[in-house]
């Protein structure tokens, strides 16, 4: 299949059911790894930031698809819901807009088997619906944003199994080589935004317009383990010449000389993945690094981070020797608005993070093949290093 015919985002409607049936069942197996491990009761969750009680989070899926198909909101505004919930309170309890994050692990949610009821039958009715939905993209959209909030959910599970250490069923661990060496490009000029596609769009994807892009030099794989260990052992982590302002703060507050998950046990460096502890694979690319400790060692190594518009250059360029889609990469870009951006029905999925958050591309291995587009502007704070992300370098 071509890139388009794959992605949900031109989805009809016999893919679309089929891919919101398997990305349920995938969802509810991640959900019972957690709940095996004793997390779907929300008192064994530690109360991070970067984490969602399971429970709340896998009802939250599940009303997320029921307000925008089900209940056919016009918006994500807590009064643009045309019907009610299956739930009696169902929106006291998982409307993110209303609900916040510290709150949710005090929530009297029902338990988990009848969650899990509810979900099931969300999703009969939801594709129940779309058997007798129109195949136009205004039709479908509310379907496509459904499966992609899922698809992000699902990839943030994952996220909370290795902050939690639950290993999943199959092993996500990718432990595969980087390529080496540089591509060179000649710059040009090159139309930003999905707009001009058709389809399923992001509204921060919106409106597609040129922009110009200078001749660059950028990495053709990642920065591996074993590049990232040189920055290390240089004592990169001490020396405070490579590191922002915000950087310093940040690590200050840390107290750490290595990224998140590595250990050094008896001269020889390991990292966890998931639940399992196992010795540092040099070629393959390091992971788990926040924005601040990519800006520092691009800052030691005498190279920088690639804008958005450079990397997605390249992506578009299908020159033979640019890989993606391992990790999500750090960019050098803050998340900001393109020309034009207007909020669209989920609103709150773009706006609030304009200027605080940096640009992320590519892709993960945890990422389904239907999310990934060149187009995509993920986007996270600077110090978030529990993301499956890593970064590549350019020449200054």
């Amino acid at each position: 299949m071509t890139e388009i015919d794959a992605s949900f985002r031109f989805a009809t409607p016999q893919p679309l059911a089929h891919s919101l049936r398997g990305a349920r069942d995938y969802t509810l197996s991640l959900f019972d790894r957690l709940a095996a491990a004793g997390f779907d009761d929300a008192q064994q969750v530690p109360r991070l930031a970067i984490v969602n009680p399971p429970l709340w989070e896998l009802g939250h899926i599940a009303w997320f698809a029921e307000w925008f198909i089900l209940r056919e909101a016009a918006s994500s505004h807590p009064a643009d819901a045309q019907q009610p919930s299956l739930l009696a309170r169902g929106d006291d309890w998982f409307d993110s807009n209303t609900v916040p994050h510290r709150s949710r692990w005090a929530l009297d949610l029902p338990l988990t088997g009848a969650i899990k009821t509810y979900c099931r039958e969300v999703l009969h009715r939801v594709e129940g619906r779309l058997a007798h939905a129109a195949p136009d993209d205004e039709s479908l959209y509310p379907y496509r944003l459904a499966l992609a909030h899922e698809d992000m959910h699902g990839e943030a599970f994952l996220y909370t199994m290795q902050t939690l250490g639950v290993e999943p069923a199959a092993d996500r661990r990718s432990a595969l080589a980087e390529v080496t060496g540089e591509v060179a490009y000649p710059g040009g000029t090159i139309v930003l935004g999905g707009a001009q596609q058709g389809g399923f769009v992001f509204d921060n994807e919106k409106q597609a317009h040129a922009c110009r892009v200078a001749p660059f030099c950028m990495d053709a794989g990642l920065v591996t383990n074993a590049q990232y260990l040189e920055f290390v052992e240089d004592g990169g982590y001490q020396y405070p010449q490579f590191w922002s302002a915000a950087g310093r703060a940040w690590l200050m507050g840390q107290e750490r000389l290595a990224p998140r998950y590595w250990r050094c046990e008896t001269g020889q460096w390991c990292t966890r993945r998931f639940a399992h502890l196992s010795m540092l694979a040099s070629s393959e690319a390091v992971r788990h690094v926040s924005w601040y400790e990519a800006q520092a060692y691009c800052a030691w190594a005498g190279r920088r981070l690639p804008a958005e518009a450079e990397w997605e250059f390249a992506a578009m360029s299908r020159q033979p020797g640019f890989h993606w889609g391992r990790l999500w990469e750090w960019t050098a870009s803050a998340f900001e608005p393109y020309p034009g951006f207007a909020a669209d029905r989920y609103r709150e999925y773009s706006a609030p993070w304009f200027g605080t958050h940096r640009v992320l591309r590519g892709a993960s291995f945890a990422t389904p093949g239907r999310l990934r587009s060149p187009h995509f502007r993920n986007f996270y704070r600077p110090e978030r290093d529990d993301i499956f992300a890593g970064f590549r370098t350019c020449a200054v």
